[in-house]
Order: C-alpha cells, then structure tokens, then sequence
C-alpha cells in the first residue's frame, strides 16, 4: 500500500483539479498515517508535471485499439480497398515471421 500511496494521492489531487506538488503528495499521505520517502513524492511530481492526468487515465491501454476501430468502418464504407490493404499488411507479416528466404531451418 505504501508503494502506490503517493500515486493514489496524486489522483485525488487531479480529482480535485488541484495542482500536484511533492508537499501536497506528502500531506496527503501522512494524512493517511502512510510513512512515504520524500524523494518518491519528488519524482511522481516531476514526472507528471504539465500532463493531464485525466487524459492519461482515459488512454490507458489504448495503444492499438484506436487504429484498428478506425480500420473496421473503412473497410464496411469503401469495401475493396480497405481488404487489399489488410491483404498486404498479412503478406509482410508473412515474410517477417518466416526463417525460409535465409534457405536454412532451425533443425536443418
């Protein structure tokens, strides 16, 4: 619990649309009788300076899924291309994954 106090009390600030400082990180884990490292307050306030949290948390594993969403309603809209488009992608995953263009197998 003590390792994630300072990120819990990073989000209440964000909450509460306060700014996040190491001072108020601290305050608010001693508030909650949780002993944290002053220096671990220091760094969660560095690296989330100038970022919207709010925007962080709602983009959290969304690393692929807004490509391939978009992908889907091309593909029903324009219909050919969009399929040729995936074909090809297939192909250089193919050629990617095979140890065959080097003329020579694992357990050759």
């Amino acid at each position: 619990m003590a390792d994630l106090a300072p990120t819990y009390a990073a989000l209440i600030l964000a909450d509460e649309g306060i700014e996040i400082t190491a001072d108020k990180l601290i305050a608010l884990t001693n508030a909650a009788n949780v002993d944290v490292e002053p220096i671990w307050a220091t760094l969660l306030e560095k690296a989330l300076a100038g970022k919207n949290i709010k925007d962080l948390l709602s983009n959290v594993g969304g690393g692929g899924a807004p490509a391939a969403g978009a992908a889907a309603p091309a593909a029903s809209a324009g219909g050919a291309p969009a399929a040729e488009a995936a074909k090809a992608e297939e192909k250089v995953e193919e050629k990617e994954e095979s140890d065959d263009d080097m003329g020579f197998g694992l357990f050759d």
